[in-house]
């Protein structure tokens, strides 16, 4: 199987050394100039919850030379998936499927403004807490579940077929009808421990643990889980707080992207998780202050990066 990586940053990289040590031929593009020179040079390491190992993986900061590919797997951030779909176009055939994986809301929306939606999927992942240790060097904390669907809902069976690429790679995947479900129960959870963590630089369970803290993750919680149940989303879970904090007790140790981001001087994904409740909220006449005061704090301090 030949497989495409848009976007090889921490999650990018777990997905693109297991694909490869599972047999595939895996392409990891990447703008981070370095990380590509040490994969190309010494392999991508990957090691955490999954093992530790050093496998071979092409790379390269464009897509030029590569050629079609059977899956190409969009793992940017939200702000790079525009530009992400421009490069998948160039490395589809009639057969390729594009799957598009990201925190937050609006990315399979904007793949779909190049791309259309019947070549489109959807993965929501959780509880990896994946970081860059350096250049070609990935760690994740936990493994838990790839959740895949496609973006006009439905099962497929080309939906099968891709849940087993990641099944043979050895990741915990499953494919599913309905990826709005999905999609709302993870952004759920980003909106929990982002914003919150990057505010306070504290670590997910250090969040759960604070008397300061939690009260404010809570409420985000709570004002997304209201937004979506508003918007008719059937969620999975009745009891907000309890499925939050069965999320955070898996990788208590994490540090959310956006804390990372904030730590490496990069503005986040801000607009795309806690700034995306209370617009939201306003299409089904609710309003979200908590949520809105985080991202406004959020977009504050980035104003200096």
């Amino acid at each position: 199987m030949k497989i495409a990586i848009i976007g090889c940053g921490a999650m990018g990289s777990i997905y693109a050394g297991l694909m490869a040590s599972a047999g595939n031929e895996v392409w990891a593009v990447d703008t981070w100039k370095e990380h590509v020179d040490a994969i190309n040079a010494n392999g991508l390491r990957v090691e955490g919850k999954s093992g530790d190992r050093t496998v071979k993986v092409n790379a390269a900061t464009d897509g030029s030379g590569i050629g079609v590919c059977d899956l190409v797997i969009v793992a940017t951030k939200a702000d790079g998936v525009a530009g992400a779909a421009k490069t998948a176009l160039g490395l589809t055939g009639s057969d390729t499927v594009i799957l598009t994986i990201q925190n937050g809301l609006g990315a399979a929306d904007r793949i779909a403004e190049s791309i259309p939606t019947d070549r489109v999927m959807i993965g929501v992942v959780g509880g990896f807490g994946a970081s860059m240790k350096g250049p070609g060097h990935a760690h994740h904390n936990g493994m838990e579940l790839v959740r895949i669907g496609e973006m006009n809902g439905g099962e497929s069976e080309r939906l099968a077929k891709v849940v087993k690429i990641w099944e043979d790679s050895g990741f915990t995947a499953k494919g599913y009808a309905d990826i709005d479900q999905l999609i709302w129960e993870k952004f759920i959870c980003n909106c929990t421990f982002s914003g919150p963590c990057a505010i306070t630089g504290l670590t997910v369970g250090q969040v759960m643990d604070s008397d300061d803290a939690w009260p404010i993750a809570r409420a985000c919680a709570a004002e997304a889980d209201t937004v979506a149940r508003t918007k008719g989303i059937a969620l999975g879970f009745e009891d907000v707080e309890a499925y939050i904090r069965a999320f955070g007790a898996k990788i208590p140790n994490a540090r959310p992207s956006m804390l990372l981001d904030h730590l490496a001087g990069r503005r986040s994904e801000i607009d795309a998780i806690n700034g995306a409740v209370p617009r939201e909220a306003a299409k089904v006449g609710l309003a979200a202050p908590i949520n809105a005061t985080v991202a406004g704090l959020i977009r504050a301090r980035e104003s200096g990066f």
